[in-house]
């Protein structure tokens, strides 16, 4: 067997097309908007070491979402980290498929695959599945709470091992 084929075989696993992610059926935006602390999360490089994260939306006039990403980086007392993510709602139907934008032109998924009624507790996901937001209104939510969450997580086929909270106080 030449090398090829043996990678070619080791890595066919890691292509595996896993379904699209569904989304929430219906999200109000203006709801939707205001402060969300995370969490737990599957972090971005930006994000690892985050203490007390909290994403800020505001649904400006010519129909984008104004991002605010805050977090304290390495401990409570650490740096205090700002990004302004720039949100853009790709399907106006639902409402629920957005994509953000960090740097001019890169855009990236942002998929609202689960929203409670009362607009408490989402989830933040990829179709990747290789990063992950729980988030909530609050910066603690009930430990039953948190595990049904962790569970759609699994259910929607992240590897939920992965998964960390994010401290606040």
């Amino acid at each position: 067997m030449s090398i090829m084929t043996i990678m070619a075989v080791l890595f066919s696993g890691c292509a595996a097309k896993l379904p699209p992610l569904k989304t929430a059926k219906s999200v109000n935006i203006q709801r939707f908007m205001g402060d969300w602390y995370v969490i737990a999360n599957i972090p971005t490089w930006i994000e690892k070491g985050a203490h007390n994260a909290v994403e800020s939306y505001r649904l400006d006039k010519d129909g984008t979402i104004a991002t605010t990403f805050t977090f304290h980086k390495g401990a409570f007392d650490g740096p205090l980290k700002t990004y302004k993510p720039r949100g853009f709602i790709v399907d106006a139907t639902d409402n629920a498929e957005w994509q953000m934008q960090f740097i001019w032109p890169f855009k990236s998924e942002y998929l609202i695959t689960y929203l409670n009624e009362d607009y408490t507790r989402t989830i933040i996901a990829r179709n990747k599945r290789d990063y992950v937001w729980i988030m909530a209104r609050t910066p603690a939510i009930p430990e039953e709470d948190y595990a049904a969450l962790v569970a759609e997580l699994g259910r929607q086929g992240y590897d939920i091992a992965l998964l960390q909270k994010v401290p606040h106080r």
